[in-house]
Parts: C-alpha cells; sequence; structure tokens
C-alpha cells in the first residue's frame, strides 16, 4: 500500500529532470499521475513506460503551461481516471540568464507567461476542483533568496509564484488543502547545464553542506513528502531543497 493509493495528481513539465523524477516517485507512492509536457513526446512516453513498468500509473498530456485555453482539458484529464484531483504540482518553468540591460519586453512577457501566469491559473483551477485535504506544490528556485547576475526575470518570477502560493495557503485552507513551495538549490538537470557555465556545479559543491549537487530524484523526494498525509500540519511554507547552499 503506497500513501497516495486513490489519489489523483497534476504534475506540470513532467517529461524531463525533476519533473519527470517527480512523476515517478508520486506514481511509486500509488498516485495515478497524469503530467504535462510542451515538446518533447519520445521524453514524456519514456516517463510513462518507466512508471509502468515499475507498476505505477502515468498519463502524458502535450500542453504548454503558458497556454491558459488548455488549462481546462488538462485538469480534466486528470481527474478523469479516479473522478477528482487530489494534488497539483506547479513543476513547469522556464530559465533565461541575460543582462537586464539587455531583456526586451518579448523576454519579460514569455518569462511571466510560463512561471508566473500560468501557474497563477493553475492554483486557481486547483482550489475550485482539488477534493478536501488536497495538495498544492509549486516548484520555485534559491535564486529567490540568492540572486545573481543575469537572471532578474527568473527570480522575479519564481519570487512572485511564491508569494502566490503562500496566499493560496489562506485561501484553500478550510478545506484542509495545504499550498506549500520548494525551492531547489543546484541540480543536476539539463536546465542547470544549459543555464550555467561548466564550472558552477563544480562551485556549487564546494559551497553546499553536504558537499555536492543534488539530483532530480532528491528534490522529487520533498515534493512526495509535501503530497503525503505526513505534511497535513505544514501549509503556506517554503522548503530548500539545496544541500546545504543557505543554512
Amino acid at each position: 500500500m503506497g500513501v497516495l493509493d486513490g489519489k489523483a495528481a497534476l504534475v506540470t513539465g513532467g517529461s524531463r529532470g525533476i519533473g519527470a523524477a517527480i512523476v515517478r516517485r508520486l506514481a511509486a507512492d500509488g498516485a495515478v499521475v497524469t503530467f504535462t509536457y510542451a515538446s518533447s513526446g519520445q521524453a514524456a512516453d519514456e516517463v510513462v513506460a518507466a512508471v509502468k513498468d515499475a507498476g505505477g500509473q502515468a498519463y502524458a498530456v502535450q500542453a504548454d503551461q503558458a497556454d491558459l485555453d488548455a488549462l481546462p482539458a488538462v485538469f480534466e484529464a486528470a481527474a478523469e481516471p479516479l473522478g477528482g484531483l487530489d494534488v497539483l504540482v506547479c513543476n513547469a518553468g522556464r530559465a533565461m540568464v541575460k543582462a537586464m540591460a539587455d531583456v526586451t519586453p518579448d523576454d519579460f512577457d514569455a518569462m511571466v507567461a510560463t512561471n508566473l501566469k500560468g501557474p497563477y491559473f493553475a492554483i486557481k483551477r486547483a482550489g475550485e476542483v482539488l477534493r478536501d485535504n488536497g495538495r498544492i506544490i509549486t516548484l520555485s528556485t534559491l535564486n529567490t533568496s540568492v540572486p545573481g547576475p543575469g537572471i532578474s526575470l527568473y527570480a522575479a518570477t519564481k519570487g512572485a509564484l511564491e508569494q502566490v502560493t503562500k496566499v493560496a495557503a489562506r485561501e484553500v485552507g478550510g478545506r484542509g488543502i495545504t499550498a506549500n513551495v520548494v525551492s531547489p538549490g543546484a541540480t543536476d538537470t539539463d536546465m542547470f547545464r544549459d543555464a550555467n557555465p561548466p564550472e558552477a556545479a563544480e562551485r556549487a559543491a564546494a559551497f553546499a553542506a553536504l558537499g555536492r549537487i543534488g539530483v532530480p530524484a532528491e528534490v522529487a523526494d520533498v515534493v512526495a513528502f509535501l503530497a503525503g498525509p505526513d505534511s497535513r500540519w505544514l501549509t503556506g511554507q517554503n522548503l530548500g531543497a539545496s544541500g546545504g547552499l543557505i543554512v
């Protein structure tokens, strides 16, 4: 018996990296997981196959988090297997490294659409359709506490998402629904490697209390805790999954 048996979960951006690890972990805990992917159908199929091989259930739906028109169908697909929805994980996101002097209005709009507007309305929808004692979990970044050059839009949009999540905790708590943030530090994903110079992983590992960067499964473990019953008295919080980059 898994702690999430009988629960339905929706994970945005679940075909790669941290999102794929979250899908696999929630399914291993017994949830029926529906996840979205923007473009990589092959990667999504591989996640579905891996979950099935492990004895779980996962379903992939192609949808861009920035496309609000797709939101109703995504939620309907996630609720269909078990007749309702219990967990929303807003994981999909976009990173960009560009000096403020070079940021364009189009850059601004694209980052806001993916990292803030899409999750905002997904959280709004979750507040309407989640069953009692459900879970809302958003993925932010340690960069909202440790900002650096070139990440003004990334840090700003993720910081705003943190505040939206905290407000949601106040608004949906009456039905036992919790809303929390997980903020990964340096994690070995394509997004991290693409957005940073090669030496960034070594520098982060040297600074972390645990002496290394993280792997996606370790972030997924924190998400799984928040999705499960043992987190029922934890809401409106931001858990830093960073291996001690900030202590």
